[in-house]
């Protein structure tokens, strides 16, 4: 039987989805209105993939704006890449959306912060069994085998 559901698993995902559809409407009708977007994502993450300069430049994070100056922007099962426009030259990232910390539309407003669901798992996580006890002395051992052969008086240990 299973130990129940994983809900910060489950909503993550489901919330991924809802950031994949946008990104696909986009790649295929672009932002209507003054929709744009703001991903912030983790550069460390396996299958993120940048320009060795803005590697360097954002080691641990980098957030990206989907408003003006981006094209070619194609959108995955797991990923989405897009080419931007940094200081006047076209670059090509990839990003999957595990790598994803959050995601903010200003225009409406309306963001989803992808940090909380990994508290939440964390949180959710069992905690360890305690450890075993030692093992009793072969004495203390002998000492309860023979009260459990007695039966032992409950009544002795009974407050009164």
């Amino acid at each position: 039987m299973s130990e129940g559901f994983d809900y910060p698993r489950l909503l993550r995902r489901a919330t991924l989805g809802l950031v994949r559809d946008l990104l696909l409407g986009a790649a295929a009708d672009g932002l209507p209105g003054e929709h744009h977007f703001y991903l912030t994502f983790d550069t460390r993450q396996p299958g993120v993939e940048l320009p060795a300069t803005l590697a360097s430049r954002y080691p641990e994070s980098m957030t990206i704006v989907l408003q003006n100056q981006w094209a070619d922007l194609e959108v995955g099962d797991e990923e989405f890449a897009v080419t931007l426009r940094f200081g006047g030259v076209w670059e090509r990232l990839q990003v999957p959306f595990d790598a994803l910390a959050s995601f903010l539309d200003p225009s409406v407003p309306f963001g989803l912060d992808f940090t909380q669901f990994a508290a939440a798992a964390a949180a959710h996580e069992p905690e360890p069994a305690p450890p075993a006890p030692p093992a009793a002395p072969a004495a203390e051992a002998e000492a309860e085998a023979s009260d459990a052969e007695r039966g032992a008086d409950v009544l002795r240990f009974r407050p009164r």
